[in-house]
């Protein structure tokens, strides 16, 4: 992938750029084997890999500059705005987004935040957009709500400018740090979710919720765990961090028994309305932490899926598991160091099936999907 701003050194986010893609998956793909030393080399399955360029659904642009000339990317080194409009990762539709966005930050008085005298209005513009319908969400980070009539008066122009903007809130993140969000989320449309689809499966994205990004590589992943999942021939699982409903849904027929857990009320909704539009009967999503509900139930699935935050599932639930024994467990993971950690203490329990997913080109970050079963079974 050719990028003028890593050329130049003003933007070094893809630290892997130097390397050709075959060079890179090869790495990843020996820093995942050498992580699982005791595991036969026969049991990964060929890494998935996907577009090189344009392939994420979401931009997080940092605005800098002036209301009159704002600079939507990342804050250089030297504390400058380095302008990312341009950048190479995200698809053409974006940049009509983008080249309406800035004059409109003029337009309704949006002053870029400035870290340094710790004033001005707009920190971030937070774009992401459905692959499966086109449209897009949009959401302006102010410091208060001292701009939020200027940007409700000047937003029917935006939307006659950009038709496609289906749902467009202000989130309010008041505190002077490297924060991307705050807490409060204010809709400026009727729209409060952005539909998705994988695999003929819908997906419901809102502010604030998890989302993959690189959503050709994730509806492969989802695929995959649905294909290993329906060889089971399993009636009754767990989604544990389930965020949306992702791979529960994927995973679950009309006759599985599914409950998924997530700690976001907002997300539990999105993956309600999923199994509502699908037609599954026995299925419940819960907004609870998936440590405490599992370590609190008795009665178990014949699997379990996890796929948890960067810091693994711990070893409260590695200990839960390993004495409660479900038949399989799914473990899907975003870091393979602790996911490692992880497996170490899942005891009772053999890797069956692993595969690399490489949602994150050009650096040296990947997912990957872990089957265990347990032993003699």
């Amino acid at each position: 992938m050719h990028c003028e701003k890593y050329i130049a050194g003003k933007c070094r986010s893809c630290q892997w750029l130097a390397l050709t893609p075959e060079q890179q998956i090869t790495q990843k793909q020996q820093q995942l084997q050498a992580l699982l030393p005791t595991i036969d080399p026969a049991i990964f399955s060929a890494p998935v890999t996907g577009p090189q360029t344009g392939f994420r659904n979401k931009a997080k642009m940092v605005v800098s500059g002036s209301v009159e000339r704002p600079i939507l990317g990342i804050i250089g080194k030297d504390g400058v705005g380095v302008d990312l409009t341009d950048c190479p990762l995200y698809p053409a539709s974006f940049s009509a987004i983008f080249s309406v966005l800035t004059p409109f930050i003029a337009r309704a008085g949006l002053t870029p935040y400035n870290i340094e005298r710790k004033r001005g209005e707009l920190k971030y513009l937070l774009l992401t957009q459905s692959w499966h319908t086109g449209r897009f969400m949009l959401r302006f980070v102010l410091r208060s709500e001292k701009k939020l009539t200027q940007l409700k008066n000047a937003l029917p122009w935006l939307q006659e400018q950009l038709p496609q903007l289906e749902v467009i809130t202000a989130n309010i993140q008041p505190v002077h740090m490297a924060i991307l969000e705050g807490e409060e989320e204010i809709f400026l449309t009727e729209q409060h979710t952005l539909r998705e689809e994988f695999n003929q499966v819908p997906l419901f994205i809102r502010p604030q919720g998890f989302f993959q990004t690189n959503p050709i590589v994730a509806a492969k992943l989802y695929q995959t765990a649905r294909e290993w999942v329906n060889g089971l021939k399993i009636n009754s699982l767990w989604d544990l961090f389930c965020g949306v409903g992702g791979f529960g849904l994927h995973c679950a027929t009309k006759e599985t028994r599914l409950t998924g857990i997530e700690i976001s009320a907002p997300a539990i909704a999105s993956a309600q309305q999923s199994a509502n539009e699908l037609g599954l009967q026995y299925v419940e999503f819960k907004a609870l932490d998936s440590t405490h509900f599992a370590t609190a139930t008795q009665e178990l699935p014949q699997l379990i899926l996890v796929n948890p935050p960067r810091r693994g599932i711990g070893k409260v639930l590695c200990d839960y598991l390993s004495h409660m024994r479900p038949e399989y467990i799914l473990y899907s993971s975003c870091n393979a160091h602790t996911m490692v950690q992880d497996l170490q203490l899942l005891s009772g329990y053999e890797v069956c099936q692993v595969q690399l997913f490489d949602l994150f080109p050009h650096t040296a970050h990947f997912e990957v999907l872990t089957l265990l079963k347990q032993k003699n079974h």
